[in-house]
């Protein structure tokens, strides 16, 4: 890549202007003059505007302005050495070595790969030495192509940790060299990301401690081993932009900052983390371990990672249910149940200024009901659109939205969705996968793989899988709605809240709840089977963290912990919100007394809701949605039952079915001897 910097890009110790912006400016004008940009004063204002966003100085007299501008015909390095240096930001004073980094807005990998070692050359003291002596421009350049060739690659690299002994005790943890990992990012991805990674790593090995840092720029990256994610005691997040997959470091105490602080302070966010360590209210990456290892998608089961994919597609999907749902309760509660009449008549027709008939209620609860459906109409899309993303990452959205759009269209439903999703996600894998030419790269993630995965995904829907899909979607539809009325019924609803009980917000729970508000977008005032299934799903997730909250703060609190009590006091809130998860915390400590407990509670729940037929026109919201929930006396009697047998026989278990202690086992060596 010896053409990326050239003699007539180099200016040598001429006046380019007394601030950044006139030497920004002159810089860009090389480019454009040298043929490789349509337009100069369009870079520099791209340029400039990277330079507002954060100032490019950096220590020893080093600038760096760049962007990713459409005005660049071929990536480019513009250089100038500056006598008298100018003001670029750094805190030790003016620049006198400016490298202006040009890339086109499709830049090829290889293009962005150079860049970023160009940048890494700058933390060695023989490269910025280099250009200080140097007499010719044509000496520029061969240091520059030098460097671009020998640096080390933009992967994740840990630094080896000598022995404790030599490690300071400030830079330990547990009696051995503390273990750090590191993410670097920043919004153009080719300069301060792959600086940052260096003066971290630099740092670690000065420190002697076991640092690994993933830099994660424009050309990709290299996700660290989940087993050093794992191992780590803390995580530094030197980043401009969101950390890709921050999931994998749930849990872990974290050191936030912008990345620039990762190029100038690398010493201080080394000691901050390790600080962090022993700090019981230092910031911690949120998410959840299980969320994290499943992301190590090279070492999932099959199973494993269809059930990952699935429920990231789920998971994305229920703020455009909820907030949906919701929103057409509310639609409900202002305007009545007829408000579905002629809800888009009176949006459009009317305003505040030119109320319809009903009055404000009737065109408030109208806003509320159509901005709902609305919502809701995303139900589908969202969920095949996040099933290909979690398959194929970003490229495969557009193709997965698209599938789940035409899905929509063919009354496939929530199943066509699914199909469709996983068609597009591995569609637009196998074509981010595919070794096309280089000029054609930048292309593939933002033309080709929409394009092509929409095409291919799409038309199997249409030509080959919808019809069938919704014959099958119509049987069951017709099948739940024959439940109706029967004794049949109350089976389903004995089934979902067992399923909304067995593990508290994880697959089983989400399931049973994709599988009620999927129903929610084909209910209506003559087809209420939805309605009656949302309700006994509702009201049976309730019932873990309510019986927790009702054995733990009255029935027996002598058979909970202290702090068993405390999560009990909060657990009567999250269980009146819907919130299976306030159960977690006595879950983990007693699963196989608490689980139990809770499922035979969510059964008689289940049952109950069905039997009373109540009916929840929204998806969230617990007690808090009481409008919407039709008989309310027979949702509160089903959740009150439910709470009370489930604390009943959580209290028996524990007085009755002790934990057995450990060392009274009976190992299975001892068995077989």
């Amino acid at each position: 890549m010896s053409d990326i910097i050239t003699a007539e890009l180099v200016s040598l110790d001429e006046p380019l202007g007394a601030d950044k912006r006139a030497v920004i400016d002159a810089l860009a004008a090389r480019v454009a003059a040298a043929g490789r940009a349509t337009d100069g004063s369009a870079l520099a204002d791209d340029a400039w505007k990277r330079e507002q966003k954060d100032e490019t100085g950096l220590p020893g007299g080093i600038a760096i302005p760049h962007a990713k501008s459409p005005a660049v015909t071929q990536a480019s390095l513009s250089f100038a050495r500056l006598n008298p240096g100018v003001d670029f930001g750094a805190d030790d004073g003016p620049a006198d070595l400016v490298f202006l980094i040009a890339a086109p807005d499709t830049a090829a990998e290889e293009h962005l790969a150079v860049l970023s070692r160009l940048a890494r050359a700058f933390m060695r003291d023989e490269f910025t030495a280099g250009l200080r002596s140097a007499t010719t421009p044509q000496e520029i350049v061969d240091l520059v192509v030098t460097a671009t060739s020998d640096a080390p690659a933009a992967a994740a690299a840990p630094a080896a940790a000598p022995a404790a002994a030599t490690v300071a005790a400030d830079l330990q943890v547990d009696g051995r060299p503390a273990r750090i990992v590191a993410v670097t990012a920043c919004a153009t991805g080719i300069a301060h990301t792959f600086m940052a990674a260096d003066a971290l790593t630099a740092q670690g090995k000065k420190d002697g401690i076991d640092l690994t840092v993933e830099p994660q720029g424009s050309s990709g990256y290299k996700a660290i081993d989940q087993s050093i994610i794992d191992a780590a005691d803390a995580v530094i997040f030197a980043t401009d932009v969101d950390v890709r997959e921050p999931q994998r470091f749930a849990g872990k105490p974290v050191v936030r900052a912008g990345v620039k602080r990762g190029i100038e302070q690398p010493a201080q966010m080394v000691r901050e983390a390790i600080a962090a360590v022993t700090d019981p209210n230092a910031q911690r990456v949120s998410g959840t371990a299980a969320a994290a290892s499943a992301t190590a998608a090279t070492n999932e089961r099959m199973g494993a990672r269809i059930q990952r994919i699935l429920l990231t597609g789920v998971s994305y999907m229920i703020p455009f249910v909820a907030g949906g749902g919701l929103l057409i309760a509310l639609g409900f509660l202002l305007g009545g149940y007829n408000v579905t009449d002629d809800a888009a008549k009176v949006v459009i027709d009317n305003a505040l200024w030119d109320l319809p008939a009903g009055g404000l209620g009737q065109y408030l609860g109208s806003v509320a009901f159509m901005i709902g459906s609305t919502s809701m109409g995303f139900l589908v899309a969202s969920l095949a659109g996040y099933i290909a993303f979690a398959i194929a990452d970003r490229p495969g959205i557009a193709p997965g939205f698209v599938a789940g759009a035409i899905a929509v269209m063919m009354n496939a439903g929530f199943l066509g969705g699914i199909v469709g999703g996983l068609l597009a996600g591995l569609v637009a894998w196998w074509l981010g996968r595919l070794d096309v030419p280089r000029w054609l790269r930048g292309l593939m993630p933002v033309v080709i793989i929409p394009l092509v995965g929409s095409i291919v995904a799409s038309g199997l829907m249409i030509l080959f899988l919808g019809r069938p899909i919704a014959a099958l979607m119509a049987w069951m539809t017709e099948g739940l709605n024959s439940l109706a009325g029967t004794g049949a019924i109350i089976v389903v609803g004995i089934i979902v809240g067992l399923m909304m009980c067995f593990d508290l917000g994880g697959p089983v729970n989400k399931t049973a709840y994709a599988f009620a508000v999927a129903g929610l977008g084909a209910a209506s005032s003559s087809h209420t089977t939805p309605y009656l299934i949302m309700a006994a799903v509702m009201c049976a997730g309730m019932v873990p963290p309510l019986a927790m909250a009702l054995a733990s703060t009255v029935l027996a609190r002598p058979l909970f912990t202290p702090v068993e009590r405390e999560n009990g006091k909060a657990a009567w809130l999250l269980g009146a919100a819907f919130i299976s998860e306030g159960a977690i915390p006595f879950a983990a400590a007693d699963p196989l007394r608490v689980l139990p407990a809770s499922m035979v509670g969510g059964a008689v729940t289940g049952a109950l809701s069905m039997v009373f037929e109540v009916q929840s026109r929204a998806p969230h919201g617990g007690l808090f949605v009481f409008f919407a929930i039709d008989p309310f006396w027979g949702f509160l009697v089903a959740l009150a039952a439910g709470t009370v047998v489930s604390a009943l026989v959580l209290v028996g278990l524990k007085r009755f079915a002790r934990k057995t202690p450990i060392d009274a086992t009976v190992s299975p060596a001892a068995v077989t001897a």
